[in-house]
């Protein structure tokens, strides 16, 4: 049981990684550090959105409007880090 424990706080941390790498990717191109037109980052970021755009999309649908702020990235990097503590917090179920 140890080794799904670590399974799962691997997975999180993945998780974790790839929220911060879209949001510092998209701060990035508005900044127009980073520029679309190019293969890599074009396909870098198609990835990332393809991956992130349905968890995005459902906290959207019950967030009121803001303007251009988008607070999508931060509701779900706080919701997988609600989900680490949990599984911290309930660390003896699994050993």
């Amino acid at each position: 049981m140890t080794s799904l424990f670590q399974i799962l706080l691997l997975i999180i941390g993945i998780v974790k990684f790839i929220i911060i790498a879209h949001v510092i990717m998209s701060w990035l191109i508005n900044f127009q550090i980073l520029n679309l037109r190019q293969p890599l980052v074009a396909s870098i970021w198609d990835g990332l959105n393809r991956l992130l755009e349905p968890v995005y999309g459902r906290i959207r649908s019950f967030l009121p409007q803001m303007g251009g702020l988008d607070l999508a990235p931060l509701i779900a990097f706080v919701a997988v880090i609600a989900i680490e503590i949990i599984l911290r917090n309930n660390a003896a179920a699994f050993f």
